[in-house]
């Protein structure tokens, strides 16, 4: 955090250099804009592949094979969920959260990508729809679905909590999810976790500390938020222990609920899609 008394006194010119106004660092004019409308005709179609309950305070992985779409609904009270995704042939390439929020912004919506890491950065998925989109900013400018939060983790609540022990962090509860997935051993599935895209999640940053924080979750029994593959995909989805996070997390004080992950296939594709490119970068990096 910055400090309340600075060290080091502002120059002369302190106001003017705080009045420059921002550029955006990516503009995303460059990036084919998504036109939903063929997706969501395609789902008139569809038929469910699976169904995956997540229960409170666990994780679950899903399979969703590319062309196929995947909806995550709450379905008991509210609760948010930590999703992280890999491709289903390369677990190496997975969900690059900092790109996204670099791309769309600190909280993601229907239109938004789910933009693989590096040296892959493809799409991974689109998000179709989005019930909480009403939400937009509050007046404490939070909003929902963000990848600006990593997950709550075991390590950090070691830190914080002067050595608890704790394993119904999200971190744990993907962890457990894919080594049961894959046959990995714990400690090997754990290098594959990664910042996840909070569902649900309702946050934000303080505007006089410029802290990270959480609310109360709109989400209600019936909310979902809908993505569709852009290649194999494996999820993994963990409802977090702090609930719809209105008061804490990483702890077994707040009511949990279960959530719902539905996989559906359309007869055909939407018009005009195709797999996910490889990235066009030659990665000679100037050699």
């Amino acid at each position: 955090m910055k400090p309340d008394h600075p060290a080091h006194s502002a120059p002369e010119d302190a106001a003017m250099r705080r009045a420059i106004e921002p550029v955006i660092c990516y503009p995303v004019e460059g990036l084919p804009a998504p036109d939903l409308a063929p997706y969501l005709v395609t789902r008139a179609t569809w038929e469910m592949l699976s169904e995956t309950r997540v229960p409170a305070r666990e994780a679950r992985c899903f399979d969703v094979p590319a062309g196929c779409f995947f909806r995550i609904s709450s379905i008991e009270g509210p609760q948010v969920g930590d999703l992280n995704l890999w491709n289903a042939n390369n677990l190496g390439e997975r969900f690059f959260s900092g790109k996204a929020r670099a791309l769309h912004g600190t909280h993601l919506s229907a239109g938004d990508r789910m933009w693989s890491n590096l040296p892959y950065l493809r799409s991974m998925a689109l998000i179709t729809e989005d019930t909480l989109d009403w939400y937009g900013f509050d007046g404490f400018g939070g909003s929902v679905h963000d990848v600006i939060g990593t997950r709550c983790d075991p390590y950090t609540h070691n830190l914080l909590s002067h050595g608890g022990q704790y394993h119904h962090c999200c971190h744990s509860n993907l962890t457990r999810a894919l080594s049961d997935r894959t046959g990995l051993s714990l400690q090997e599935a754990e290098v594959h976790v990664h910042d996840v895209l909070n569902v649900f999640m309702c946050t934000g940053f303080t505007r006089d500390t410029g802290q990270y924080f959480m609310k109360a979750s709109p989400v209600r029994p019936g909310d979902f938020i809908e993505f569709f593959a852009d290649m194999d995909l494996i999820g993994a989805l963990s409802a977090c222990p702090g609930g719809d996070c209105s008061s804490v997390h990483s702890s077994d004080q707040a009511v949990c609920h279960p959530l719902l992950v539905e996989v559906f296939r359309p007869q055909s594709p939407p018009e005009g899609w195709r797999a996910s490119p490889a990235n066009g970068y030659d990665r000679s990096h100037g050699r």
